[in-house]
């Protein structure tokens, strides 16, 4: 009986030690990210905030040595995330709801899901290039809306999960209820389904428009830029991804001190974007 609890309190301090080893690994490298995020972020908001006025919202993109501001750059990043999700979100909610509501049985259900894994995970150069195949070089020229195109193959995997995920957390009792009622199930889904889950699939909505916030790579070979204000989405537009890429490569201060301006307007609508996200998801859980 003595050996045995002596080798039960040599097992306990054996795994009390492990855990403090992985414990304290664990807090480092917590504390080895935090560290690069709050230098980042520190380093981002003091030239960022010093760079915004009213001048940074009203004014087009400069020449080299003038006054200027990123206005027609906010306004054609507003038109193409716009046009983006109005195009993504339809497609990505009627699949999604294919998937939580028939998709029971067979192999397209299945196969979509992995289809759609793989795009959420595909580097967004890829679907830029992609488009810019399929649409640029057979239109001839860049556009805004072959920027909206490559922005709404982003968004669309992400609201297919979300949209799949919400709608399989809505009870089946709430199904069997309306449909031994007499509702066919195309309205069970609209007037049932939906509204149990409007406030996640709204969520994820929210979150795929963040994502699309800051993506340059897609647009490089889409929209390219515009000097200029331009409402014409059928014309090379200006956006805040690449004119913050190309103002930071060059060897200009002024141009260096716009591209700052627009990293902090992107940072703090990607952070009011999944603020609002977080608030409805609590919502929807309470």
């Amino acid at each position: 009986m003595h050996h045995a609890t002596v080798a039960a309190k040599r097992v306990y301090r054996a795994r009390r030690r492990r855990n403090a080893l992985n414990m304290s690994m664990s807090v480092l490298g917590m504390c080895f990210g935090l560290f690069w995020l709050a230098w980042i972020m520190i380093t981002l908001f003091g030239y960022g905030f010093e760079a915004l006025n009213w001048q940074l919202l009203s004014q087009p993109t400069p020449p080299p040595g003038s006054d200027g501001g990123l206005s027609n750059a906010i306004m054609g990043s507003v038109m193409m995330a716009g046009t983006a999700t109005l195009i993504g979100t339809p497609v990505g909610v009627l699949a999604g709801t294919y998937l939580a509501e028939y998709g029971h049985r067979g192999w397209l259900a299945p196969a979509t899901r992995f289809v759609n894994d793989i795009l959420l995970s595909a580097p967004s150069i890829v679907l830029g290039l992609f488009v810019y195949t399929v649409y640029v070089a057979r239109m001839g020229h860049f556009s805004g809306l072959a920027g909206a195109l490559a922005l709404s193959l982003i968004v669309i995997p992400v609201v297919v999960r979300t949209t799949d995920d919400m709608l399989k957390l809505v009870p089946d009792s709430l199904r069997e209820a309306a449909i031994a009622l007499g509702a066919p199930k195309w309205k069970m889904i609209a007037m049932v389904s939906y509204r149990a889950a409007r406030t996640g699939i709204a969520t994820g909505v929210l979150l795929a428009v963040a994502r699309i916030s800051g993506e340059t790579a897609p647009l490089l070979f889409t929209a390219l830029n515009n000097q200029f204000m331009s409402h014409d989405m059928n014309a090379p537009m200006a956006n805040l991804p690449v004119v913050i890429f190309q103002f930071a490569m060059s060897p200009y201060d002024d141009w260096h001190r716009i591209a700052w301006g627009g990293a902090i307007l992107i940072t703090l609508s990607v952070l009011g974007i999944n603020i609002l996200a977080r608030v409805l998801f609590r919502q929807n859980n309470s």
